[in-house]
């Protein structure tokens, strides 16, 4: 009887990891896909950085608590001759469930201004 109880609690925080980490790595996805879009939104002929900024938050907001959608810069960005559309996102990292403690988690996407 000890022996699984020592094991089934074992086996239990083992499965909550694992969905913690699941969690982790989908929330920095999502966020990682909105900053992406954004910029790509950004990057089109006759669109500005403050419509990347809130295509990237309405996407966010669509997947995600609000609060995920709080810290969204945008600018440009140089690579050789090319011009590039930047937005960054700050937000919370999960670490446990999506309401308990955080950390940061910072992500950037990246599009050729057209």
């Amino acid at each position: 009887m000890v022996d699984f109880l020592l094991v089934s609690l074992l086996l239990t925080v083992l499965v909550l990891g694992v969905v913690q980490l699941a969690l982790a790595l989908h929330v920095r996805t999502m966020l990682t896909d909105a900053a992406a879009e954004g910029a790509r939104y950004a990057a089109l002929h006759g669109s500005d950085l403050a419509a990347g900024e809130a295509r990237t938050a309405e996407l966010i907001a669509m997947t995600l608590p609000d609060r995920y959608a709080q810290e969204i810069e945008t600018g440009y960005d140089t690579y050789g001759d090319v011009t590039l559309v930047t937005v960054t996102v700050s937000a919370p990292l999960p670490v446990l469930g999506l309401f308990g403690p955080s950390g940061t988690v910072v992500v950037t996407g990246r599009a050729v201004d057209e």
